[in-house]
């Protein structure tokens, strides 16, 4: 995979309208004010230029101390020579023939999103009731020492943000770190589209891959957060608070593909309230396949401008439980008698299948597409009208806002698109 740090550079403001560097200002049309006309490319490296990321507290880190178990990520486990053992021990066949994908041991890997158990059911080798019992006890009297916990803790971001000290509203920033399952080419062109959104609509944008962004004063300056393909634990606890306040307290939500798209979560509100949905797998068998996209909701204002509907080549992700289940307004759904919704025998298929939707959370709004693994589906006039009006709504120019988990009219619509 090739890396972004050669296009996302340390803080530049880019005039669209110009192609050049610069700082400009123009009415908004669709805002009706005046913005800043730019991107703000942060990060690369997750950091300022020239910054060392600042140690992770243990109190700040999610699961510092928690004992090991066959529970615990694989990631975890392999990087303690301790618990490495007592996996090659008890379940002798688990690691062996697999992919550097799966066994590395510094991020991106896919061991930071799975588990021993997953791992063994990939391998068609499931874990006996009394193996799992074994690789328990063995993992938990391997205390987790000050090393080890500063080990797990070293993949998340602390210190000085990266952010800019002031930013003009309307503002969106895009975050797109991913320790877990990171595809830089859908990073990348979902960046691209999110930067022609942003440009249109006079929006002040920041890009960035550092959790450090992620506090109560930053995210204070944006009208919009979105998760690009946000794959693995990648927040803090503060950082997990702040954005769970930010939420709450009226801010716009959107996410893309991968950052509802790991096999498991530790942050229960993300998954559950947030995205609304946990994913549970999708076909790898071919991995791309053409399915029938279907307008679930032809009235609302996000759908409008859509044909009923269209097909469309992608990464089909299946959820334990519809959406619908956790309050989401369901946009889109893929008819499942257009594709095969099977992996190795795993039967996919939910009868009910949405694969876009949005969600009131406390008075904020959060606007979810599982769609985006294929670079070239961002250039789908039909994807490309479905995000710039799923972003549009999330940062509230919508016909709708959200009060307490409801969504309800806006009163004066006078200034909206």
């Amino acid at each position: 995979m090739t890396s972004l740090r050669g296009w996302i550079t340390p803080v530049t403001v880019v005039n669209s309208k110009a192609n050049r560097t610069a700082v400009a200002a123009r009415p908004s049309r669709m805002f009706g004010t005046w913005a800043l006309v730019g991107l703000l490319q942060l990060g690369g490296g997750a950091h300022t230029a020239g910054a060392a990321p600042a140690a992770v507290s243990e109190a700040d880190c999610p699961a510092a101390h928690t004992p090991y178990s066959s529970k615990t990520i694989l990631l975890d486990l392999l990087i303690n020579p301790l618990t490495r053992a007592v996996l090659d021990k008890d379940v002798p066949d688990l690691l062996t023939n697999l992919p550097d994908l799966i066994t590395r041991t510094t991020p991106p890997t896919f061991a930071a999103i799975v588990d021993a158990e997953w791992v063994a059911a990939s391998k068609n080798l499931p874990l006996s009731a009394a193996t799992i019992a074994s690789l328990d006890a063995d993992l938990a009297s391997i205390a987790v020492t000050d090393a080890a916990a500063s080990a797990r803790c070293a993949r998340y971001d602390e210190g000085a943000s990266p952010l800019p000290a002031a930013v003009r509203m309307p503002s969106m920033l895009v975050f797109s770190k991913a320790t877990g399952a990171r595809d830089d080419h859908a990073i990348r062109a979902a960046a691209m589209a999110f930067r022609k959104i942003g440009t249109r609509n006079g929006w002040t944008m920041a890009f960035t891959e550092s959790g450090a962004a992620i506090n109560d004063i930053d995210l204070s300056h944006f009208t919009l957060v979105v998760r690009n393909n946000v794959s693995g634990d990648v927040l803090t606890v503060p950082q997990r608070a702040a954005l769970r306040r930010y939420v709450e307290r009226g801010g716009g939500f959107a996410a893309v593909h991968g950052s509802g798209g790991d096999f498991r979560y530790d942050w229960d509100w993300y998954a559950d309230t947030l995205i609304g949905a946990r994913f549970i797998g999708h076909p790898r068998s071919p991995g791309f396949q053409d399915a029938l996209v279907i307008v679930d909701d032809p009235t609302n204002w996000v759908t409008q401008g859509l044909p009923a509907s269209w097909n469309l080549t992608e990464e089909w992700y299946s959820f334990k439980a519809s959406p619908r289940l956790s309050g989401a307004h369901v946009l889109l759904r893929v008819d499942e008698a257009t594709y095969d919704p099977t992996e190795g025998g795993v039967d996919l298929h939910m009868g009910d299948h949405p694969v876009a939707w949005t969600k009131c959370v406390g008075d904020g709004r959060s606007f979810y597409m599982a769609m985006g693994h294929r670079p070239e589906n961002y250039k789908n006039p039909n994807v490309k009208r479905l995000l710039a009006r799923g972003l549009a709504w999330a940062a509230d120019r919508g016909p709708t806002v959200c009060r307490a988990g409801s969504e309800i009219r806006r009163r004066d619509r006078s200034s909206l698109p």
